[in-house]
């Protein structure tokens, strides 16, 4: 008689099913208009909420508006960070078969997030510390994370054995992985002019509910948003991955039958 599988081992049997190609794309065609269309929704109703109808900031004015925007990019810029050295532990560890592709399809978005929350925070910086740019430890181990983002798509593309960019870009990204810390108690470990996080785990947040409630789904959206961008590149990618199997193989028996 067998026992009962426990739940983590039918976790992983549901986590190893899903990691086939074939059962990928057909989940994605299902979850993708979902995804993008929430995605939609969500943000504009965080967005509109936040930006025409909160109210501005006892001190810092209608320039808090920008928050509704920076907040999410840098949530997402560390998150889909922590996503892509996931993904380099399954590389590494694991040989998922579509680890590799999802960093690759994660990397080009986590960049252009994390660029979004660098510029969104030296709007907001100039009219309160009265300059674009400061090299305070949060700015600074936040630009370092968008160097990370560009280092490993470059290592990625860098050989011409693709299976070693994808290893050595994997490398990368775990090495990497030791800035997000930095980034999430660079506030409280050194004396910055960032100030620290109004929404926290251990104690009620030091917002107004009129401001928060935007803020969180502004947050939610733009996170389905990433999600269905990454989602729909990774479609991409497999099935170029697939077409591209396929034209090399006539090619492949073609030489070997020259060979012959």
């Amino acid at each position: 008689m067998s026992a009962t599988p426990t739940l983590t081992e039918r976790a992983g049997a549901l986590f190893h099913r899903y990691a086939n190609p074939g059962r990928f794309l057909r989940l994605g065609d299902r979850i993708q208009p979902w995804l993008t269309w929430s995605a939609v929704l969500v943000t504009l109703t965080g967005l509109g909420w936040g930006l025409f109808f909160s109210p501005a900031d006892w001190q810092q004015g209608d320039s808090v508006r920008i928050m509704y925007v920076h907040v999410p990019c840098a949530w997402l810029s560390s998150s889909g960070y922590f996503a892509l050295a996931v993904c380099s532990v399954l590389s590494l560890v694991w040989k998922h078969p579509l680890a590799d592709l999802a960093a690759v399809e994660i990397g080009p978005v986590g960049a252009c997030v994390t660029a979004t929350c660098l510029a969104t925070g030296s709007l907001w910086g100039k009219p309160m510390w009265g300059t674009w740019w400061v090299w305070d430890a949060r700015l600074t181990s936040v630009l370092v994370l968008f160097f990370l983002y560009l280092g490993h798509i470059a290592l990625i593309h860098a050989f011409d054995d693709q299976q070693r960019g994808y290893r050595a870009a994997a490398i990368l990204a775990l090495a990497g992985a030791v800035d997000l810390p930095i980034i999430k108690f660079s506030v409280q470990w050194w004396n910055t002019l960032h100030q620290p996080a109004s929404i926290t785990l251990s104690g009620a947040p030091t917002m107004s509910h009129a401001m928060l409630w935007p803020l969180l789904i502004s947050t939610l959206g733009f996170t389905l948003g990433f999600a269905a961008i990454v989602v729909a590149r990774l479609r991409a990618g497999v099935m170029e991955s697939r077409i591209r199997s396929l034209l090399s193989s006539p090619r492949r028996a073609a030489s070997g039958e020259a060979s012959a």
